[in-house]
């Protein structure tokens, strides 16, 4: 029989969400230990090594206005950020053909009345959701009942707008609009705001001034080191938690690192693996149900690493759109700062992971560096390097890069999302209204959910 070791409060998961509640505990004198199952600490954020003490960013790197919580830490943990290079112009790829062009929107005069137009009401509807009861919104159950995509091709009138928001979706959801509900996705769109600025679908695709325009020194991954390091001990890696059992008094928290008992739990996990614990007594079946259908989307990171940016030369910020039938559906410029090596970085998202991950690695290096040379050159297709990052393949994640929920999800199972089970708390990216699956989200989350332990009566 294991013996249990004892703390205030155990916090399962060392990801952004996780550390950021532990660190506020920890601040307010509870004892705390952190058990997280990787070997590593950071969650979605892991930077890849590129010699010379540089990265590139493997998992989530981008930050902009309005994420104010994920900066203000970075602020506070020394970690400054950069402009992400954004001089030039970004290509359109469409039916073979690339098109340079500037800004956030590309040149496709047939679907661009219709996505203006679409992007106008998405904002407008997205004002009149209530964000932390999205169920509660006038139109919410006809909403929830509609796909996204249904929608869409409603207000496009099948001018191409569709396809061009599944160009966001991709990296966005892991997904296309087909496989979310109108109400997650205007609620998803009301998050990208802070409580005094309405969210707006434009913020969440522009990257000067919208929520690709920074990245950080060091990597992102490097706000979890720092984290982790402030712990100062309380981190437990190789820790996977098979099981949690409370009672009316404390909790017990079973894991390959052995037992902790504590008087609060804080699982800081993403909703699907939080269904798959061992729970007793049994997670509420409402909230057992929509953690299992809050199930991550499908998102890989291909990235190819050149001795310089050599796009830059050439006016181009390596920026590229696809729209409908490549590799890639989007990708960017992912260099270090400074003289450094040059890195394209594209996103395998939802509709292309299905038809590029099972595929052999040497076919799809050979795709996505394809799609890489429609933007950048022909140069683009001798890297020195390339590596991937699927996220469907980490057994502690799952996919990536959030959950996005089907129709009737939200109307039906919503309000199970953040309620506390017992002495069990929940937390992470998908458990915020602001910046749902982003960083600022993960950090949002687990401050509030710090705050609702320490409120809790013992």
């Amino acid at each position: 029989m294991s013996v249990s070791r004892a703390a205030d409060v155990v916090v399962v998961g060392a990801g952004l969400a996780g550390l950021t509640a532990a660190d506020a505990l920890v601040t307010a004198g509870r004892d705390v230990v952190v058990l997280e199952a990787r070997d590593r600490v950071g969650g979605r954020l892991v930077n890849h090594d590129l010699g010379d003490g540089l990265v590139a960013e493997a998992g989530g790197q981008f930050v902009g206005p309005t994420q104010n919580q994920v900066l203000g830490l970075a602020a506070e943990l020394g970690v400054a950020t950069f402009p992400t290079y954004a001089a030039g112009d970004s290509v359109y790829v469409h039916g073979g053909r690339a098109r340079r062009f500037g800004g956030d929107i590309p040149p496709d005069p047939l679907a661009l009345p219709g996505l203006g137009l679409a992007m106008a009401r998405m904002n407008r509807l997205a004002r009149t959701i209530p964000l932390e009861e999205p169920w509660t919104a006038r139109h919410a159950r006809r909403w929830d009942g509609t796909t996204f995509a249904t929608w869409l091709r409603r207000v496009t009138a099948g001018t191409g707008g569709l396809d061009l928001v599944d160009v966001f979706l991709g990296s966005a959801y892991g997904a296309t609009a087909a496989e979310a509900s109108l109400l997650f996705s205007l609620h998803y769109i009301a998050g990208m705001g802070d409580e005094h600025t309405p969210g707006t679908i434009d913020r969440g695709i522009a990257v000067a001034g919208g929520a690709q325009e920074l990245r950080f020194h060091g990597g992102s991954q490097l706000l979890a080191v720092r984290l982790a390091r402030r712990l100062d001990g309380r981190v437990v890696l190789g820790a996977p938690v098979r099981a949690v059992e409370q009672d009316g008094r404390s909790v017990t928290v079973r894991s390959d690192a052995g037992a902790w008992t504590a008087r609060h739990v804080v699982l800081a996990v993403p909703p699907v693996l939080a269904a798959r614990v061992s729970w007793s007594p049994r997670l509420p079946p409402q909230q057992e149900a929509l953690f299992g259908r809050l199930a991550f989307g499908a998102l890989a990171k291909c990235e190819a690493v050149y001795d310089e940016p050599f796009w830059r030369a050439d006016g181009l910020n390596g920026q590229g759109v696809f729209r409908a039938g490549s590799t890639v559906c989007s990708m960017f410029d992912n260099s270090p700062p400074g003289d450094g090596p040059g890195v394209l970085m594209g996103f395998l998202g939802g509709r292309q992971w299905r038809a590029w991950a099972g595929r052999p690695a040497r076919h799809r290096r050979g795709a996505v560096l394809r799609a890489f040379a429609q933007v950048a050159g022909r140069r683009a297709l001798r890297p020195r390097e390339y590596f991937e990052q699927d996220w469907t393949a980490e057994p502690w994640t799952l996919g990536g890069p959030t959950a996005a929920a089907a129709p009737g999800v939200l109307t039906a199972l919503g309000p199970w999302r953040d309620r506390p089970f017992g002495r069990v708390h929940f937390a992470g990216a998908e458990h915020a209204d602001y910046w749902n699956g982003y960083m600022d989200g993960a950090v949002r989350s687990g401050r509030d959910t710090a705050r609702a332990v320490l409120a809790a009566a013992d």
